[in-house]
């Protein structure tokens, strides 16, 4: 695992290197807009979502520079969910890994104008054609890929689900889609880009969409373990919020034995999607133990 974290530590190199690249500095008008977009975007966040561009792309034998666009964009589309989930009219939740949420750090009205503009900003990385070497037919393909899993099917589908579900009582086959569309969207999403901007084929991408919706089921499971049992200090967030908010979880309909039996089993389901990769896929199958014994 020491080297895994060596590995991970550079895949966040990485992608800060290319946000720091594409976001827009500080000090140009209008600065507080800009400031924000800093603040959100290098807050501490794990970067899984570009780690697991990165690391699909190292499994097919890709040169990292093709993968800075799509590792950037969808930390990008990350971070905006995140400043709205965080809204007084959504979540309304003071503190994001550790820190003031956007909101509380500067006010309403520049979190929304934040989550907008990283939205955007996103989908202009991803259609540039200068840093690239994609087709513009892949290049298509992939800006498509990304707005699917962001919209109303995808991440913000599953959020308007999850606002839905305050107080109900949902099935497990009900919990399973609201976050394969909340949080599954956007990992599946970014194993599909690092697998199109590495070219490849069918089957490949087949397996690594697999991987990726197991370790996505996996880290809400994970996510809601830890709002019962993590470390406020720890997980950057109030522990306890989804049961103060009355929101369903995996524990909740499964008990805490069983969703971290639950959790166990995606990742050896993803593990076993990757069987016809070679050792190069060896970061993607420590990126998902490091979902399921996370601890933040």
């Amino acid at each position: 695992m020491p080297q895994f974290e060596q590995i991970l530590l550079s895949y966040q190199n990485e992608v800060n290197a290319a946000l720091l690249h594409y976001l827009p500095e500080k000090t140009e008008i209008p600065h507080r807009l800009h400031e924000a977009m800093h603040y959100v975007t290098f807050n501490g966040g794990k970067r899984v979502r570009p780690v697991l561009v990165y690391a699909t792309g190292h499994a097919l034998h890709a040169p990292v520079e093709k993968l800075h666009a799509p590792a950037a964009a969808i930390e990008m589309i990350h971070a905006y969910s995140l400043v709205h989930d965080d809204l007084p009219a959504m979540d309304d939740d003071d503190l994001r890994r550790g820190k003031p949420t956007c909101h509380k750090a500067f006010d309403e009205a520049t979190a929304i104008l934040t989550g907008d503009a990283l939205l955007t900003l996103a989908f202009e990385v991803l259609s540039e054609k200068s840093a690239h070497t994609y087709t513009p037919e892949k290049q298509i393909q992939m800006i498509s890929l990304l707005a699917k899993a962001s919209g109303n099917f995808g991440m913000v589908g599953g959020q308007a689900i999850d606002l839905d579900s305050v107080g109900e009582i949902l099935s497990l086959d009900q919990l399973k889609q609201m976050h394969a569309k909340k949080t599954g969207a956007l990992l599946r999403v970014s194993a599909l880009l690092g697998a199109h901007a590495s070219n490849a084929d069918a089957k490949q991408t087949q397996s690594l969409a697999e991987y990726a919706d197991a370790i996505g089921l996996a880290f809400q499971i994970r996510d809601d373990i830890l709002d019962v049992e993590g470390d406020t200090a720890i997980i950057g967030k109030s522990q306890g919020a989804d049961i103060a908010r009355n929101k369903p979880t995996y524990p909740s309909l499964l008990g805490l034995d069983g969703a971290k039996k639950a959790a166990d089993e995606l990742h050896q389901i993803a593990l076993d999607s990757l069987v016809n990769f070679d050792d190069k896929a060896d970061t993607l199958r420590q990126l998902s133990a490091y979902i399921v014994k996370r601890n933040k």
